[in-house]
Parts: C-alpha cells; structure tokens; sequence
C-alpha cells in the first residue's frame, strides 16, 4: 500500500474552471458593494464540492492568487474572491508613483478595517442564497464545508473569522467569529499585537479551528518592515491543537499573491507554489473532506 501524498491523490487531468464575477449589495449597510469573483469547476461527476473564501491583501483585489484558486477549482473545489472596498487596490489605480509607495503613506481608520470583517458573514449569506438559485453551480456548493483564506491583511480577515480576538472602535477587544467556518489557511500571517495593549494569549488563544500558517524566510511586511519570525507568534499561541506550519526556503511576500509589487523576481516561483498548492490541498483534504491518509502526510510534515 503506498503512502498518501498531494502528487499521487490529485485528479490527473483536473476539471475545467470556469469564472463568474459579480457584485454584492449590502442594504443594511449603506448599500456597501462588495464585488466577487468565483472559480468553479465544469464538466465533472462530483456531488457536492467544499467552498472557500480567499480575502485580499492591503491594496489588492479579487484578482489576486490566481493560481491558488485555479488549482484548487480543478481539483474540485469552489473559490470565492472577495474584493474589500476602502482597503482595495483603488487605492492607488491611476495615481502616479508605485503602489507600494502610495501605500505606506494610506492610513487606514479601524471603522474601515472592520467593515473588511463584515464583509466575510455578509458574503457567507449571499453565497447561502447562490446555493439555492445559481443555476450554475450553486446545487453544487457544500455550505456545510467551507473553509477561509487569505492573504496578508486577508490572512488578518481570516484569523478574526477564525476567532481571534479584534480591538473595535473604542479599542476594547471583541469576537467576530464566523461559526461556518471549519479551517482556515493564512498566507502571511498578520499579528496585531501593535493595535492593542492585551497579551498575546488574550488575542490569540481564542482561535479555535484548524489553521495553515504559511510564510517564507524572505516573508519581511512590505509595510512594516518585521521579518518573517514575527508572523509565527499567531500559531504559537493559537489554542486550537490542529495548527500547521509552512514555512518556504527563500519565500517572499508576494509569492502568495502571484505578482511581484517592487520585490525581484523570484528564481524559486516554480518551486514554491507547488509547494504551497500540494500543502493546501492536503489540507483541504484533511479539513474538509475528513481524509485521514492526508491528515497522516500533514501531520508527518507541517505540524509543530
């Protein structure tokens, strides 16, 4: 009998995917939109397929880790998009100067940053009505298996989804935990111990949902400058004992997101998102699916 790895487990000709952008309207909020772009597989025999969500980083959009959502949607699940407005790229679109450099200068007010975390329940409700009347794909939406992801300021949506505590307007720390969420995976981990004077066992402790860190030696915040270790302080603290750890020889930022912003080529590419693929995949296998092969292959390797 042969031991369970991504490459041998993966569907060998992967279905075909197709896109569907749209936009969501939020009436209970002011009519905030919130646009969204879904990969979903075609032409297959599958029952029902696990949803995940995949939220953006500082000044991205829906368009982001395209290659991620690509590979997953062929393997059999559905990805949605979201884009968040007020921490998007129009932020920087047709102003002069690199968006990075626009960037740092943006301040952000904590009424926007939460709005991002509203979007995630709100969206989640949408997609219980897609289920119901997409003729698309929504028969095949598994709303009793969705999982979260992100990336950076997405992989900080995806913590607080995940029960991580969250300071409000008034600086007191709440919960915004979205119980429909069963795993999540953080492609570089945010910590938040700067917005707030709490311990963090305090802020962290209460994340109770297996989640994937992922992050990179060359992982330094292109905003903040902290180097990659400051991201690990998330998963050691985390209370939930399915926790899991990737971090890529070499891996930067961006590697994540499928584009570069001022960073130089990466001569790893290739290499690294084979791995952060094959990793996902077993864990969406393990979490989602109960597959205990790939739980074995998981364990034996990212759980610290």
């Amino acid at each position: 009998m042969s031991i369970w790895t991504p490459e041998n487990a993966l569907i060998k000709e992967p279905h075909r995917v197709l896109l569907k952008r749209g936009e969501f309207i939020d009436s209970a909020r002011a009519g905030r939109v919130v646009p969204y772009k879904i990969y979903y597989p075609v032409d297959h025999d599958l029952d029902k397929m696990p949803v995940i969500l995949w939220s953006h980083g500082f000044g991205g959009n829906r368009d982001g880790a395209s290659f991620i959502s690509r590979f997953l949607a062929g393997q059999g699940y559905i990805i949605v998009h979201i884009t968040h407005i007020g921490t998007d790229s129009s932020l920087w679109e047709g102003k002069g100067g690199h968006a990075w450099d626009i960037l740092q200068k943006v301040k952000i007010s904590r009424e926007t940053t939460l709005d991002r975390m509203v979007d995630v329940p709100f969206v989640l409700d949408q997609l219980e009505i897609m289920a119901r009347e997409d003729k698309d794909f929504g028969s095949y939406m598994d709303m009793d298996s969705i999982a979260m992801s992100g990336h950076s300021f997405g992989a900080m949506t995806t913590q607080v989804m995940a029960g991580m505590k969250f300071p409000d307007i008034n600086n007191e720390l709440i919960d915004m935990r979205d119980g429909r969420i069963k795993c999540g995976i953080l492609y570089s981990p945010v910590p938040i111990a700067h917005l707030t004077d709490a311990s963090h066992s305090e802020i962290y402790s209460s994340i109770d949902i297996p989640l994937f860190h992922m992050t990179g030696t060359d992982d330094a915040s292109p905003l903040e400058g902290y180097g990659y270790e400051y991201r690990l302080v998330i998963h050691e603290h985390a209370d939930h004992p399915e926790q899991y750890l990737q971090v890529l020889d070499g891996g930067d930022h961006m590697v994540y997101n499928g584009t570069r912003g001022k960073l130089a080529v990466n001569p790893k590419r290739e290499e690294h998102e084979q791995a952060i693929n094959c990793a996902v995949y077993a864990f969406c296998r393990t979490h989602l699916h109960d597959d205990a092969d790939a739980k074995a292959w998981l364990d034996g390797g990212f759980k610290h």
